[in-house]
């Protein structure tokens, strides 16, 4: 049985290299989207307001994207999204998009 003798530790011959090596002050705007919404370099809500067309009529309602009641249309009073724990659920056939800022 022949020990080795281990040479010692030399922390300059090793190199850390995280998976996550971005630079911290100019994230890219994905990895920032991903982060909460009080964790990002500049804090920004999650919530937007969307444009809903109705499937029925065809008439398009501004709504809240996390809005917490059912919202009907205004003409046809068919449902346009019901609450989730979240962000509001679109009803089948319904289309969206979100209102510029």
């Amino acid at each position: 049985f022949v020990s080795k003798v281990l040479p010692a530790f030399e922390p300059h011959l090793f190199k850390m290299v995280l998976h996550a090596d971005i630079d911290l002050l100019n994230p890219p705007k994905e990895v920032d989207q991903r982060r909460h919404k009080r964790k990002r370099l500049v804090q920004s809500p999650n919530s937007f307001f969307m444009d809903v067309k109705c499937a029925g009529c065809f008439n398009i309602t501004t709504v809240f994207s996390h809005s917490q009641t059912v919202v009907l249309c205004g003409s046809c009073s068919a449902v346009l999204c019901t609450p989730t724990g979240g962000r509001a659920r679109l009803t089948e056939g319904c289309s969206f998009r979100r209102k510029a800022d």
